[in-house]
């Protein structure tokens, strides 16, 4: 590989993971949360930022609000990001998101004075109650994370860490930035700004009282092969990477079964999504994801 990988968790990450994790709701029902969450904390908001949040999508300039995390110098508390941000001239701003995007809000006041009610408000209503071993989870995870990098090689590292992602060096990529998160998994959030890619992975942390000691996640990956179009795509996918075009057509389903099959594999773990930038080129066969269900499965058999 010719980038660098890096592992990176300050609370700020979590802060905007977790408002992402709000304001995508066709998401809603994938996430480990409970399904209830989104509207559990909606009743923790004012109205009139509540309505704000309603009418804020995944777009061009939610993805700005990536990069601007990303380059604030001190991340290290919630309040050093959100002083650095206010304090930010309009010239300043445009400067920095130029630098790195060709896309620029239409109204760069307008985008500051949001953003600033956005992470302000959201870090105020929500964030800053949230249960506390989330963030010290993540902050264990990053470190472990870190410790194994300096073990692997990158592509299996970036494969273990995020269950099967694998990013393709493109020309200016320099650096991909993998980030725990844990209010939007098993999904991964990734974004591409020319010479960086970030990824936030789901960190697979969980912190409920499980049936009988099995985690989402492992019972996520059991699930996942109890339909037999899923396991005509693994047998398909075993001969070589294919694009979802070449699955849909081999399974003769229409595009939306044939995406949520992809989705619930890739979520478990049993197949690549192979990324150029922050776009999903194709899928591949992941023989490790197969090999740590049955290992899962026979461990929790063998523990009862």
């Amino acid at each position: 590989m010719t980038f660098r990988v890096e592992v990176q968790f300050e609370p700020i990450h979590e802060l905007i993971n977790s408002l992402h994790t709000y304001i995508c709701r066709s998401s809603h029902k994938k996430i480990d949360l409970s399904s209830s969450w989104a509207t559990s904390a909606k009743k923790l908001l004012a109205p009139e930022f509540a309505n704000m949040l309603d009418e804020t999508d995944v777009d061009a300039d939610w993805k700005l609000m990536y990069l601007l995390v990303h380059l604030c110098p001190d991340k290290t508390e919630v309040s050093s990001f959100i002083s650095w941000l206010e304090n930010l001239t309009l010239g300043e701003l445009y400067d920095m998101i130029a630098e790195y995007s060709t896309y620029l809000p239409e109204n760069m006041g307008k985008f500051h004075s949001k953003s600033l009610v956005l992470f302000g408000q959201w870090n105020e209503l929500y964030f800053k109650n949230i249960r506390p071993e989330i963030l010290t989870s993540l902050h264990q995870e990053k470190k472990s994370r870190l410790d194994k990098l300096l073990e692997m090689n990158s592509e299996l590292f970036i494969d273990s860490t995020t269950n099967g992602l694998m990013f393709k060096p493109i020309s200016g990529l320099e650096e991909i930035i993998l980030i725990p998160q844990f209010h939007f998994q098993p999904i991964s959030v990734i974004y591409h700004y020319g010479k960086f890619t970030i990824c936030s992975y789901s960190a697979r942390i969980y912190f409920a009282d499980h049936d009988e000691n099995i985690s989402p996640q492992n019972y996520r990956m059991l699930r996942s092969v109890g339909e037999k179009s899923r396991l005509k795509i693994l047998r398909y996918l075993n001969k070589g990477p294919r694009s979802f075009i070449e699955i849909v057509r081999y399974l003769k389903l229409s595009k939306g079964i044939t995406h949520d099959h992809i989705s619930n594999l890739r979520r478990a773990g049993l197949i690549y999504a192979h990324f150029e930038g922050e776009a999903l080129t194709e899928y591949s066969l992941r023989p490790s994801g197969l090999e740590e269900m049955q290992k899962n499965l026979l461990e929790y058999i063998t523990e009862y």
